[in-house]
């Protein structure tokens, strides 16, 4: 999310008024309040849709992951709490929703600070743990040996915990400066008096380095290990999972990467434009679209990470006809209900299978 106000909000310069406290040249700060309007119509729509599917597919991923028992594996329980993360940011949603519809900040100040934090604590884990399962495929396939010592329940429940806590202290500034603003009516961060552009700017730096250069730096090196690797074996699926290694590389760059570079030139736009009304009201406007596009990433998470492997597709299709199709077949005549209720009573192979993607 920007630095700028309380997601959902256009930017710190909109405030409650629609302006910006900088002078742009004719002694006027810049008015804004039609990119507020803008933000009312289209924001709580396209945050709904991105609500409405990635707890659908979030919840899919937590519950065939606990239902089916296997959390001994390393990976399954990164991919548990990556799917935790993502609800954690998603559950945040109706609050800044109900803001946006109504103007104004409804749940007090104590709220403010946790739902804010809490937004930027699931923003931020997401992002580790896709580090984590990063670096625990390139253990898995290029130092395979070491991988089975070193990938156990023990230093998967340690190395969650700590990448928790790294979240929590990246996310500490939001618990500590979100507060209520102009009478009530506005959750945003408010910074110490002289110092709101130094935060500002920290804040953009702090998610261009840990929301991109990071995990982009991690997943090259890492996938680059990866496909020399897969390139000397002689799997005949090797070129499938190589695909599906840069289709997780591209899919990234694009959902965060223009987020995190016009969260930076917002930051800075003082600095690199002069204090230029039009490009300051263009640069809201990109920060609205890029953020919704990056916030989207949450719901392809499932997609990439868990329901692309054949495994977790097995599971996934048990689950469903146990407890879907099963159920429905009572009510609907052509459904072969005792025919699927016979099928599905088997579970599936109970070896000792990773629910995520495999190579």
């Amino acid at each position: 999310m920007e630095a700028y106000t309380a997601p959902m909000e256009p930017a710190a310069e909109t405030e409650a008024i629609g302006t910006t406290p900088y002078d742009y040249g004719e002694g006027l700060p810049c008015e804004k309040l039609n990119i507020k309007a803008l933000g009312a119509r289209l924001l709580p729509p396209l945050y709904s849709l991105v609500l409405v599917v990635g707890l659908l597919g979030n919840v899919l991923v937590a519950v065939v992951l606990t239902k089916y028992r296997r959390l001994r594996v390393l990976t399954n329980i990164y991919l548990l709490n990556l799917a935790v993360s993502d609800l954690l940011f998603l559950l945040t949603l109706p609050f800044w929703i109900h803001g946006v519809l109504w103007s104004r900040w409804a749940f007090g100040p104590a709220l403010c600070s946790l739902i804010s934090g809490l937004y930027y604590l699931g923003l931020y884990s997401e992002i580790f743990f896709i580090i984590l399962l990063t670096v625990d495929r390139y253990l898995a396939i290029v130092h395979a040996v070491f991988a089975l010592r070193a990938r156990t329940v023990t230093f998967g429940v340690l190395t969650s915990a700590l990448t928790w806590a790294l979240a929590g202290l990246a996310a500490l500034p939001e618990f500590v400066f979100h507060k209520l603003q102009e009478e009530g009516s506005l959750c945003g961060p408010l910074y110490p008096e002289g110092q709101e552009d130094s935060w500002k700017r920290f804040h953009a730096l702090r998610m261009n380095v840990l929301g991109l250069g990071l995990p982009l730096l991690t997943m090259a090196a890492c996938y680059s290990g990866i496909v020399r690797t897969l390139l000397r074996c002689p799997n005949r699926k090797k070129y499938k999972a190589i695909r599906l290694i840069f289709a997780i590389m591209v899919v990234f760059f694009l959902f965060w990467t223009p987020y995190n570079l016009v969260l930076l030139l917002s930051a800075f736009q003082v600095a690199f434009f002069q204090n230029s009304c039009e490009l300051s009201k263009r640069l809201d406007v990109a920060l609205q679209v890029t953020e919704v596009i990056a916030h989207t990433h949450c719901c392809v998470n499932p997609v990439v990470y868990a329901f692309v492997g054949e495994r977790f597709r097995k599971y996934l299709r048990h689950f469903f006809h146990r407890h879907v199709v099963v159920y429905l077949s009572k009510y609907i005549p052509f459904l072969p209900g005792e025919k699927l209720e016979r099928t599905s009573s088997a579970s599936p192979s109970t070896g000792e299978p990773e629910l995520s993607v495999v190579f």
